[in-house]
């Protein structure tokens, strides 16, 4: 399946790389497509629902829901970008992929990742704001500022993620040409270099830390402001009342870090105690399961969004 590599040989910068998948499952791959196909499809079906309901109901074009809207258009690009290739490879065999739509993958992903985990902080704010200071809340939160606030994301997420790909273009040998993972994530073609690759490994440790570590933080200080308001409340019907608006949002960071961490863990101190392909596997879980989850969290525990799809699908079946 993978090409022969013979000892001291090295390509000079290869045309196409080689995606093996999940190494050491054999023909077992092909059934994972049970698991990841039906991921996809509820990513791009539910997703795409979000972003169409917030687009013709002009009741949902309020910032709470832009919010909600930025995070579905990032799940459904994250998961285009993986899927696709992942069930191809999964059914068909090793694919091969050129080195130029490698790179561009490389910083995809990652960029999108990036994304979503400001979009959670975003979010975070946004319902700090609404349950500490309600009276303030359509002053401090507008479109305005929604629109702000992804426009700084996206340059975030480019300015951080861009060296990515910069780092490995900069190499002019590699070992080989197959890639041991299911798509183009940096670590798995840094290990094919030949050459120096401090300053790669020292680059994506530092990005991981600061940009989840600084979202975590963010994220569990709005939290903090969120439950001191809600304690002070006077009733218990006020507490759960206030809490209840959270918890949708509580949902999907846990469904996004708790998978994200645990591969991250995995990664960095289990290399010799976890098998290779459950690496690989968990990574690709961390990528599609919020964006499968996702519109399902918010699709049955928001009210305005479950009744706009239900009077949607209700009108639709009446015309038939």
């Amino acid at each position: 399946m993978g090409e022969t590599v013979l000892p001291n040989t090295t390509f000079l910068h290869p045309t196409f790389f080689i995606l093996m998948g999940i190494p050491g499952l054999g023909g077992a791959q092909a059934w994972l497509t049970l698991v990841f196909g039906p991921m996809y499809l509820l990513a791009l079906l539910g997703n795409g629902a979000l972003l169409a309901v917030v687009r013709i109901d002009s009741k949902l074009q309020q910032p709470m829901f832009l919010l909600l809207a930025m995070l579905a258009a990032t799940d459904l690009g994250l998961a285009m970008s993986i899927a696709p290739g992942l069930l191809a490879i999964l059914w068909l065999g090793p694919r091969p992929v050129p080195y130029a739509a490698c790179l561009a993958q490389m910083f995809f992903v990652h960029a999108l990742t990036a994304v979503e985990s400001g979009v959670l902080l975003a979010m975070a704010c946004d319902r700090a704001v609404a349950v500490g200071r309600p009276l303030h809340y359509p002053i401090l939160v507008t479109k305005a500022r929604v629109g702000y606030a992804a426009l700084a994301l996206a340059l975030k997420a480019v300015a951080i993620v861009v060296p990515f790909p910069l780092l490995v273009a900069r190499f002019e040998r590699f070992r080989a040409k197959t890639i041991s993972h299911a798509y183009c994530a940096h670590m798995a073609v840094v290990e094919l270099v030949v050459g120096n690759t401090r300053a790669n490994n020292l680059y994506g440790l530092a990005l991981s830390l600061a940009v989840s570590g600084v979202d975590i933080l963010g994220i569990t200080g709005s939290y903090g402001l969120i439950a001191h308001a809600v304690l002070r409340l006077p009733t218990r019907e006020a507490r759960t009342k206030a809490f209840g608006t959270c918890s949708s949002h509580i949902c999907v960071i846990l469904a996004f870090y708790v998978p994200g961490l645990f591969s991250y863990l995995t990664h960095r101190f289990g290399r010799h105690t976890v098998p290779k392909p459950v690496h690989i596997l968990l990574s690709n879980i961390y990528l599609l399961l919020p964006p499968a989850l996702n519109p399902l969290i918010y699709g049955a525990r928001t009210k305005q969004i479950r009744d706009r799809l239900l009077e949607t699908f209700t009108f639709r079946k009446g015309l038939f």
